[in-house]
Formats: C-alpha cells, sequence, structure tokens
C-alpha cells in the first residue's frame, strides 16, 4: 500500500519560514520525481515545485528564490524549505509522487495546512 504522508505545515507569519516533508513508503522512492503541489481556496491546485529521481528540480514562479526542494532517497522523504512566506502561499500542500510509467497512476498524499497571516 502507497502512502505519502505529510507534515510540517502550520501557521506562521509574513516573513516566517516552514519545512514541510513528506515520508513516502510502499513505493521505489529513488524512482519516482516527486513533488508540491497547493491549493487554495476556490482555486485550482497549481505545481509548487518538482524534483526528479536525477535531482533535477524546477519552481513556480512566484515561489522561485523562497522555495528549496530537495529530497533523501535514504528516508525516502521530500522536503520543501518555504522561506520569505507571503500570505498568499496560504494553502494546503500536497505531495505527490509520479513515475514515467504511464501505466501507473502519480500517488498524492492527504495534505498539510499551511496559513501565513500578515
Amino acid at each position: 500500500q502507497v502512502q505519502l504522508v505529510e507534515s510540517g505545515g502550520g501557521l506562521v507569519q509574513a516573513g516566517g519560514s516552514l519545512r514541510l516533508s513528506c515520508a513516502a513508503s510502499g513505493i521505489i522512492f529513488s524512482a519516482y520525481a516527486m513533488g508540491w503541489y497547493r491549493q487554495a481556496p476556490g482555486k485550482q491546485r497549481e505545481l509548487v515545485a518538482r524534483v526528479t529521481k536525477g535531482g533535477s528540480t524546477n519552481y513556480a514562479d512566484s515561489v522561485k528564490g523562497r522555495f528549496t526542494i530537495s529530497r533523501d532517497n535514504a528516508k525516502n522523504t521530500v522536503y520543501l524549505q518555504m522561506n520569505s512566506l507571503k500570505p498568499e502561499d496560504t494553502a494546503v500542500y500536497y505531495c505527490n509522487a509520479e513515475t514515467s510509467n504511464i501505466f501507473v497512476a502519480p500517488y498524492w498524499g492527504q495534505g498539510t495546512q499551511v496559513t501565513v497571516s500578515s
């Protein structure tokens, strides 16, 4: 059974920092690209950051220079370090795991709430 369990969300003031973690089980972690998505109320889910199995990263323009995604294959965990947080970063953040195998659907975590107060 595949599980992606996020942690680290919470309430923080603007300008503050949070570190999200996503622990994966039931998959060969090193074979998956891992991503963080977010969904604010009334908005579509959007990609925040992604790291490939080879370690390449990409970011949404809105978070470049403030957020950093990293992975630890030994711990089957992906992280999202979020600095200089803004109220518009408020959303539920979801962990995602996907493989290049088109016959395997992506996996999602249950989400963790991040709230940034002004």
